[in-house]
């Protein structure tokens, strides 16, 4: 039996991707940092308890932008008030992408990973 745990990110400025994902998505530090010379691991989670975290690796001595590909990857998120979620989205400037047609989009951290967003 297995249950889901995280997701990794690796990101170039700590500080900067804490901010972005407390204001666009209301999530916070939990379960404590890991903190070695050469990196820090920060577990983020939302304000419902949920099992699943969204982990941040910082890798101290990197200084390039990391390699996405297609970033075709992507971690999802669910709203119960999807347009104040958009709102909020779109006065961040984040918004990458919008399928209308299927009522979700896209929004964009600060080292160019994609987060879908969609209604619960």
């Amino acid at each position: 039996m297995f249950r889901f745990a995280h997701n990794n990110l690796n990101v170039l400025n700590l500080e900067r991707s804490l901010k972005f994902y407390a204001e666009a998505l209301d999530l916070h530090e939990v379960d404590g940092r890991i903190d070695t010379p050469d990196f820090t691991i920060v577990y983020l989670g939302d304000s419902f308890g949920s099992h699943h975290k969204l982990e941040l690796t910082w890798i101290k001595e990197n200084k390039t932008p990391y390699n996405l590909g297609d970033n075709e990857f992507h971690v999802a998120f669910t709203t119960k008030d999807f347009d104040a979620a958009h709102e909020r989205h779109k006065k961040m400037g984040c918004i990458c992408y919008e399928n209308e047609a299927m009522g979700i989009y896209f929004i964009e951290d600060p080292d160019g990973y994609w987060l879908e967003v969609l209604p619960e």
